[in-house]
């Protein structure tokens, strides 16, 4: 009679060959790095859809009216940035973290919020608005290495704003400059 199956080495042998592959693959992948890629990626459609939704709310009202603030997603809500209440912070109705109305043209249900989900001093979105010149400026914080001004895939120093520390889009890329994000 022969006995089919593995032996004790060989099953640790394989286990062994196993975990180095793993390790190998944790340590090449670097799975914390991907995430704040993948949240990095989330921010700059953030501003890119609201960016647009501004464009298209010019676009289409004959009347714009933008409130001139400087208003942001930290919570609780800090210097310089201010005018959004917590509870408020969402709305599209001018009373949100982006001082406009765009509740009835803008195809956004709520505004986006950072993808961290702590909104602190370092990762959160902030707007600034002109409404004598009707421009605006919208910023973000980069978090991986990648998408940082020192990253391979810079966003933050190649966007043609003020700040090199910083992703900004808008039409007036100097509403918040020097004052941080």
């Amino acid at each position: 009679m022969t006995k089919k199956g593995f032996t004790l080495i060989e099953l640790l042998i394989v286990i062994g060959i196993l975990a180095i592959l793993a390790s190998a693959t944790v340590l090449i992948l670097n799975p914390a790095q991907i995430l704040q890629e993948s949240r990095d990626t989330q921010r700059l459609n953030d501003l890119g859809t609201i960016n647009s939704a501004i464009a298209l709310y010019l676009a289409t009202n004959t009347t714009p009216t933008f409130t001139t603030a400087w208003r942001c997603t930290l919570s609780p809500v800090a210097a310089p940035c201010a005018g959004a209440i917590a509870n408020q912070i969402r709305l599209l109705d001018g009373t949100g973290w982006v001082a406009i109305n765009l509740g009835t043209t803008s195809g956004l249900s709520t505004l986006p919020m950072d993808p961290n989900g702590t909104q602190t001093a370092a990762l959160h979105y902030s707007a600034s608005t002109n409404d004598a010149a009707k421009t605006w400026e919208l910023t973000a914080q980069m978090e991986s290495v990648r998408y940082s001004n020192t990253g391979g895939a810079d966003k933050e120093s190649t966007d043609g704003g003020s700040s090199a520390d910083c992703y900004e889009v808008g039409t007036n890329l100097v509403l918040i400059a020097g004052a941080g994000c």
